[in-house]
């Protein structure tokens, strides 16, 4: 399967083609069929290779170069692509929940006029993604990250007639811009040092030359701003929420399998660079900590089912950071993979809700539909016990690891410990008042709608998620409970030398080493804050049915608006920025730049109508014009030699 690999990329791009080119040409359910198999076949030849690959065994990875691509001086990079445990992961991630997303597509996007248009995109979409995660060079890797940047600006702008979602996917393309800068600038430098952009060169680079140790911090910050871009980390987090102008299919593939992982990816490729970088490594820990905490806290009081779901997943994207600033990448990645199985579940779920009441997303017109929608209820029901980290749930297993070794970093450890607590507190407390409000409250649907249960193209991809939302946690246990670490060694050949070179250095942090008493201990204090979060949850909006949070005043207020980050933007970057376009549109443009090349052509017209006099037509004027000529020619010569 290995030889075959190159399908994996080569099959998406098909099938964006085909349904591309074939627009208007192709029925709606062949062009759905085929948009699948693009992106299933490839998750078949991924686990085949995978199988072959023998992951838990081999330590060196296998290189494809498909051809040479830019070849400037000593310069070279290729498509060339670098199979690994990493790159194998993530590709099972994206291609299986991917084909996933794909199916339940055809059954939600069913009626739609640009049906081909939205699978082309999503092919489009994963084939981005994969040259991303499996490129073995930092240019092909940036080629992946600017094509994800394309297919997001394009499936959240999906409904280009509504202004709302036009605006929406150019504010993502935009903030996004934003961290790509980060991207280029540590690019350089990494070559400016290395030599070469291809991981294996750079890796060997920082591993032979102790003195490259003195610029980590420099590069990990530039490529960790490029991650603030794509992974919606505070301040660059602004576009997520705003992205669920898109279908849900595409709120679901953005937000679990695909771009918003892309910049925990680019962290963990470069483990050598980061494990140099404890200032760096410290920072991205705090930022993920406030990320997770305050993007919590304005999930309280969203009513849109998709925002609310958004803003959790920008809080669970910083567990993710706290995880790669704590330097415990492997808690960071099962995080990855555990919050993809319930993430795309809860979306998909949230999206089964608005199909079967006909588009209504604010949940408090919804109410009572346990009973209506049961296989949606059930599979929400667990995908919110999975994402508040109930124990045996998945995300039970891979928070409460993150939050363990943010603890065991050193002094500044408990303090980002609380921050993660508090922050899995307000997580359990907002989704259980979605799952109240949405499954057992009051009725207040729309009586003239006939609630409905979606068919099986949306309900089969919603039960094989819950499964992976339940069951996925038991690759990485704590020790207390089976002490599990398939995970650990698994990404043991990708990360060891990182390690060992930061041990080397004397950069890695020393983990305080904790017994098992007080591993318990933490575990059973989470789970506990994520009981007290349900139980509040419950007494207010179950029991009370409380209209608390509803009245909107004071601090309240504040959060309802979402702590007026977007408004503060506004003022202090959107507006001055256009004011600036305008100012410089009329003076400079129309003004300067305008009038000189208007005056240029001015001129030669001018020019032009001044010779053109001399093209009469008349025959006697070109006899006068031979005469002058001749006369003129005779007074050179004869008065040349005076």
């Amino acid at each position: 399967m290995l030889d075959l690999f190159p399908l994996i990329i080569l099959l998406p791009l098909l099938g964006f083609l085909h349904n591309g080119l074939l627009n208007s040409k192709i029925p709606h359910r062949f062009a759905g069929a085929i948009g699948t198999l693009a992106v299933f076949i490839p998750f078949l030849i991924t686990v085949g290779a995978f199988l072959e690959f023998r992951p838990m065994e081999r330590t060196n990875p296998h290189l494809i170069t498909v051809f040479d691509w830019i070849v400037v001086g000593g310069f070279q990079s290729s498509f060339g692509y670098q199979i690994d445990q990493l790159s194998l992961y993530m590709t099972l991630i994206i291609t299986g929940i991917g084909s996933l997303i794909h199916l339940y597509s055809m059954g939600y996007m069913k009626g739609e006029k640009s049906y081909v248009r939205f699978f082309a995109y999503l092919n489009l979409f994963i084939f981005c993604m994969l040259n991303l995660v499996l490129s073995d060079n930092l240019v092909l890797t940036f080629l992946g990250w600017e094509g994800v940047g394309l297919s997001s600006y394009l499936l959240i702008g999906f409904d280009h007639q509504k202004s709302s979602a036009a605006a929406a996917g150019m504010k993502a393309f935009v903030l996004n811009r934003i961290g790509d800068f980060g991207f280029i600038l540590g690019t350089g430098f990494l070559f400016w040092l290395g030599g070469s952009l291809k991981y294996s060169d750079l890796q060997f680079a920082f591993l032979s030359n102790a003195d490259l140790s003195i610029y980590a911090n420099t590069i990990a910050i530039f490529f960790f701003i490029a991650a603030m871009g794509k992974s919606a980390q505070v301040p660059l987090y602004v576009w997520l929420p705003d992205a669920m102008a898109g279908p849900t299919p595409v709120s679901a593939l953005i937000h679990a399998a695909t771009m918003v992982t892309a910049g925990v990816f680019l962290m963990v490729r470069l483990n050598f660079v980061f494990l140099l970088a404890n200032e760096a490594s410290f920072f991205i820990a705090c930022i993920g900590a406030f990320t997770a905490l305050f993007a919590a806290t304005i999930g309280i009081l969203q009513n849109d089912i998709k925002k609310i779901l958004a803003y959790s997943t920008v809080s669970q994207l910083g567990f993710m950071f706290l995880a790669m600033g704590s330097m415990s990448y492997v808690a960071g990645l099962f995080h990855l993979m555990t919050h993809a199985f319930f993430k795309a579940l809860l979306f998909l779920g949230a999206g089964s809700v608005i199909h079967a009441l006909h588009h209504e997303q604010n949940i408090k017109n919804m109410g009572r539909l346990f009973g209506k929608i049961k296989i949606t209820s059930i599979t929400f029901l667990l995908g919110t016990l999975a994402i508040a980290g109930f124990f045996p749930f998945s995300g039970f297993f891979s928070k409460d690891l993150i939050l363990e070794k943010a603890y065991m970093t050193g002094p500044f450890g408990s303090v980002l410990w609380v921050v993660g607590i508090l922050a899995a507190f307000f997580t359990s407390f907002y989704m259980f008042r979605l799952v109240f409000v949405v499954f057992f409250g009051k009725d207040n649907t729309d009586p003239h709608h006939k609630v409905h249960e979606s068919p099986w193209t949306m309900t089969l991809p919603l039960v094989v998620l819950a499964i992976g939302s339940v069951g996925m946690g038991f690759l990485q246990t704590p020790h207390f409970f089976l002490h599990i670490d398939v995970l650990g060694k698994y990404f043991s050949p990708v990360l060891s030398s990182g390690y060992q070179l930061a041990q080397d250095r004397g950069t890695l942090p020393n983990f305080i080493h904790l017994d098992e008493k007080k591993e318990i201990l933490l575990a059973s204090f989470s789970v506990a804050i994520a009981t007290v979060g349900l139980i509040l949850a419950y007494v207010l909006f179950q029991r009370k049915q409380s209209q608390v949070l509803e009245e909107h005043t004071g601090f309240r207020k504040i959060l309802f608006h979402k702590y007026y980050i977007d408004e503060i933007y506004e003022i202090l970057f959107v507006k001055p920025f256009v004011s600036v376009s305008k100012f410089i549109a009329f003076f400079l443009d129309l003004k300067v730049i305008d009038r000189f090349f208007v005056g240029i052509g001015f001129f030669f017209g001018s020019l032009a109508n001044l010779f053109r006099r001399l093209q009469s037509g008349f025959v006697g004027d070109y006899a006068l014009y031979i005469v002058l000529g001749t006369f003129c020619i005779l007074v050179f010569l004869l008065t040349r030699g005076i």
